[in-house]
């Protein structure tokens, strides 16, 4: 029987690679589709949304422009020198997001579909009381 980290660390790698291939369907990364999410969350400017993921300025320039080429995104300049940009999230991105969401709330409760609510439960008390133990011991 595996230890349960490595049980978790194995049920997170099932995890991403259906979350990946999700995004993928509809020409998105996960990661696209975490700052369509706070794009859609009013975070609309480079600077809210590299304070909010955490995100240095290249990595995030590269994804806002990859969604601009993809047409999930707008931006518009403003301010007097016309420096700063304004994202907004286009129909397409809307959608984009929208199915991701849906597919991924399927595959959540294709998962959990024969477990009961008490079993769930149960779960979601164990693995965030197993959260914060590896925070505390990490911050030690």
């Amino acid at each position: 029987m595996k230890s349960i980290l490595a049980a978790l660390a194995d049920t997170a790698k099932q995890q991403t690679t259906m979350l990946k291939k999700i995004a993928k369907a509809q020409g998105v990364t996960v990661a696209e589709w975490q700052l369509l999410l706070k794009l859609q969350a009013g975070f609309d400017t480079q600077e809210k949304l590299a304070t909010e993921m955490q995100l240095d300025t290249s990595t995030l320039s590269r994804q806002l422009a990859s969604l601009v080429k993809k047409e999930k995104l707008s931006k518009e300049a403003v301010g007097r020198d016309r420096r700063q940009l304004i994202y907004t999230v286009t129909p397409l991105g809307e959608n984009a997001a929208a199915v991701i969401n849906a597919d991924y709330e399927k595959f959540e409760a294709s998962i959990f579909d024969k477990w009961p609510q008490d079993e769930q439960n149960l779960l979601r008390i164990l693995l965030n009381r197993l959260n914060k133990s590896v925070e505390r011991t990490l911050s030690e």
